[in-house]
């Protein structure tokens, strides 16, 4: 059941990123969620018992779903690597080609001295007394492990450079990557106690592996869609804020282009209507203009200076809270 249900969160996660990433220069995120998608789809019990007998009853596909994980757990990494500045170089080992192609050929030698029998969908715990299957799961989790740990923190450190709404992504993948370590290390305990005959300890450790496997992947899925709709929530939300500024400004920059007419007078098209960013760039430096002409005498006071200035910081990208609050506090006064 919870196989299903992680494979079903998965590929949501791939049809949202589809639809809302897919202009998107770097689909590795999207390359992860496909990938590990198809793993979590062949390690669905039905599933896997129809497709494995396909590739001879010996448990291949069980290598190929592992397999496809590690490589979507790669790519997942890099990704969110990929979202921000911080990048030491131990990261860039983790998530990089040589790490994932050792690791691969790790687990393929590794598996092919397994002792397999015919197709289970209890792998580990049908076999995981066999020092080789140790081997090749402890390999699986400690790649994991490892890459996901990176991930966590990047994505703290994501969160503590955001502000708002900003931060909801980056809370979510550290949520989903702090359950995802403790996944990991939780299947290395039971590898470690079962090949060493510490059944107790397995059995101990062993119901934590359901919930913990559907939070990492809840919380992942949940932090890597939210990334775009936030992402479109804010250029929603700026292009209003734009527009709100032009209007604001409307007046004091028809005053500047009365006494000192300036290419939108020459040329009514050189800005789109709809282009609010450009009418707001237009109108500041059309006023600003008008403000540095010494041919032409143009008042203003502090409340338009403020609202000019918030404008500018705005196109800029910076944070508007100072000036806006010196907007608010010099409303009405005049130099």
């Amino acid at each position: 059941m919870i196989q299903t249900l992680v494979a079903t969160l998965m590929w949501a996660l791939v049809a949202s990123l589809l639809i809302f990433r897919r202009k998107r220069a770097d689909r590795s995120v999207t390359y992860a969620a496909i990938a590990i998608a198809i793993a979590m789809t062949l390690n669905v019990d039905a599933i896997y018992t129809a497709v494995d007998p396909l590739l001879g009853g010996t448990n291949l596909a069980t290598l190929i779903a592992d397999a496809l994980l590690m490589t979507g757990l790669f790519f997942l990494g890099r990704g969110v690597m990929r979202t921000g500045e911080y990048r030491p170089r131990l990261v860039r080992a983790v998530v990089s080609i040589p790490m994932l192609a050792v690791s691969l050929l790790a687990i393929t030698v590794t598996f092919l001295f397994i002792d397999r029998g015919t197709t289970t969908t209890q792998f580990m715990s049908n076999l995981g007394d066999e020092p080789a299957a140790a081997a090749y799961s402890i390999i699986n989790f400690v790649y994991g492990g490892i890459v996901i740990a990176t991930m966590l923190t990047l994505a703290a450190r994501q969160y503590r450079n955001s502000t708002g709404i900003q931060r909801l992504p980056a809370a979510l993948l550290t949520l989903g990557s702090a359950f995802g370590v403790a996944l990991c290390v939780a299947v290395i305990v039971m590898d470690i106690a079962h090949v060493t005959g510490q059944l107790d300890l397995m059995h101990a450790v062993q119901p934590t592996y359901g919930p913990l496997s559907l939070l990492t992947f809840l919380f992942l899925c949940a932090g890597f869609a939210a990334e775009p709709a936030v992402r479109r929530a804010r250029h929603h939300l700026r292009d209003k804020r734009t527009a709100a500024l032009a209007a604001d400004l409307e007046p004091l920059w028809t005053r500047a282009t009365s006494l000192r007419p300036g290419l939108s007078q020459a040329d009514p098209l050189a800005t789109s209507a709809d282009d609010a960013e450009g009418r707001l760039h237009r109108e500041i430096v059309e006023i600003r203009d008008a403000m540095i002409d010494p041919r032409i005498t143009f008042d203003t006071n502090r409340t338009e200076r403020a609202l000019l200035e918030l404008a500018e910081s705005h196109l800029l990208g910076r944070d508007q809270t100072v000036v806006a609050s010196r907007a608010k506090n010099d409303d009405g006064g005049a130099l």
